[in-house]
């Protein structure tokens, strides 16, 4: 089932004859960002950001002890077909430990090797809050923040496979480099994302806005439709100080480049204006996802009441929203 006016909406950020472009903060005004940019759809890069050297000695003095839900990808599923996977995104295994244990997997580079994540991690109780990324939004015309800034560490080589967010996001490089692929909402059944069925028997263990494909190795014989696809990929280095914004319903693969860790921050705004949200079947996709999975998660929360590690697993359950 598709929505037939979410083609207008989709098809306006269905830019193929520009590159994303990079454009100083100073440069670029609330109104000049409305009218170019989030009006239109369209992904920009923003540069000359006043930021810290988020290093990892830097948030090991910031987050020490604390602990945080840790997502344990493992390097193995990178060579599987993405169609036999039982989890994805949060839907991974996760491990509870301090910032200062996981540090050490990075040191020993045992986090490379198993790929363990630190992933959209609310800074609103930690010591690392702070309003710089609030100012930049407003500078931006920016005035519905949805949720808290999320911190995200990462080994070098980490991939955060190819999907879509039903919000408008500003991702803000901090340590370490980013490589970014984009591709336009126009394209999404040219990526064969997930069935949105998945969500009767997985729950949110698996997302129906993620893609099967592997981008950089594509199987054509499987995926023919993926050729017309690569026809409008954008790949965008994020260096510190930068700011990658990235609309509603754009595919993105982010790849944390290097041997080190890499720190990013994001934020997630309300969509402007509406009619992008509204008539968008990319976000449609995810509603209904998200509506078929309530019979599976209401099962997990009463498994999950009835357990000797309750807390532990209704935070679990909570993590994967």
């Amino acid at each position: 089932m598709r929505l037939t006016t979410s083609n207008l909406a989709d098809s306006r950020a269905d830019n193929t004859t520009f590159s994303i472009i990079r454009t100083a903060l100073s440069s670029i005004s609330s109104e000049i960002f409305f009218e170019k940019y989030q009006k239109t759809g369209t992904p920009v890069i923003i540069t000359g950001l006043k930021v810290d050297d988020w290093n990892i000695d830097y948030l090991c003095e910031k987050l020490g002890q604390q602990e945080f839900l840790f997502r344990c990808y493992g390097r193995e599923r990178y060579q599987q077909d993405k169609r036999t996977w039982q989890n994805i995104d949060s839907g991974v295994p996760l491990k509870t430990m301090s910032f200062t244990d996981y540090a050490k997997l990075l040191h020993s580079h045992e986090a490379h090797e198993k790929d363990i994540y630190l992933a959209k991690c609310s800074l609103k109780n930690t010591k690392l809050v702070n309003n710089f990324l609030s100012s930049i939004g407003e500078q931006l015309g920016l005035t519905k923040p949805i949720g808290n800034i999320n911190l995200w560490v990462a080994p070098g080589g980490h991939l955060e496979c190819l999907h879509y967010d039903t919000l408008d996001g500003l991702l803000i490089q901090l340590y370490g480099t980013k490589k970014v692929l984009l591709f336009p909402p126009s394209q999404t059944y040219n990526l064969y994302p997930f069935s949105i069925f998945v969500h009767l028997l997985r729950g949110l263990e698996l997302r129906a806005w993620f893609s099967t494909v592997y981008p950089e190795n594509p199987d054509f014989g499987a995926f023919p439709k993926l050729k017309r696809a690569l026809e409008f990929k954008q790949e965008v280095i994020l260096e510190p100080g930068e700011m990658l914004y990235i609309p509603m319903g754009w595919w993105h693969e982010v790849t944390a480049l290097g041997n080190e860790m890499v720190c990013s921050v994001n934020q997630f705004w309300g969509v402007y204006p509406t009619s992008r949200a509204i008539f968008s079947w990319c976000r449609w996709r995810v509603i209904f996802s998200n509506m078929l999975a309530i019979p599976y998660l209401l099962t997990k929360f009463a498994i999950a009441f009835l357990s000797q590690s309750r807390q532990q697993q209704i935070k679990q359950i909570f993590y994967r929203f």
